[in-house]
């Protein structure tokens, strides 16, 4: 009897590691690869995470069918997703894809989405600030 229960936490151990894969994109729905995604970008350093991000959707971009997309991401794991997101870039760049016309190379183009996104930070901490200050007003009008 101990043997059979030992062998069932062996086998439920195993089994449990072998399911688990949280450095990669679980592929199965696009439900669950949204989900992986903003998990898994939430773990990277602040430095890669808008590459990821714009790797992702590049090729979400590239592969419209779900099914396709999904067999494309499943699985891998974010430095996967960035050198497959520069190479889908290079590829669309050499056969003249309008969006990318304006970006010398990739890093420019990550250099411009995180400038902008800096941007976006800061007009939202603006916009909060002026909200707390027109709360705070002691002015009445009469």
């Amino acid at each position: 009897m101990k043997k059979i229960s030992v062998g069932l936490l062996v086998i439920a151990c195993v089994l449990l590691v072998a399911c688990g894969r949280g450095d990669g994109i679980n592929g199965h729905t696009t439900k669950t690869a949204f989900q992986s995604v903003k998990a898994l970008k939430n773990r990277l350093p602040e430095t890669s995470r808008i590459e990821f991000e714009v790797s992702f959707w590049t090729i979400r971009d590239a592969n419209k069918e779900d099914a396709q997309f999904l067999s494309v991401v499943d699985g891998k794991t974010p430095l996967e997703i960035i050198a497959l997101g520069k190479e889908i870039y290079q590829r669309r760049k050499q056969e003249g894809f309008a969006d990318y016309a304006k970006y010398s190379s990739w890093d420019d183009m990550i250099a411009q989405f995180s400038k902008e996104r800096e941007d976006q930070d800061i007009r939202k901490v603006k916009k909060q600030e002026e909200e707390l200050d027109k709360a705070n007003d002691v002015l009445y009008k009469l």
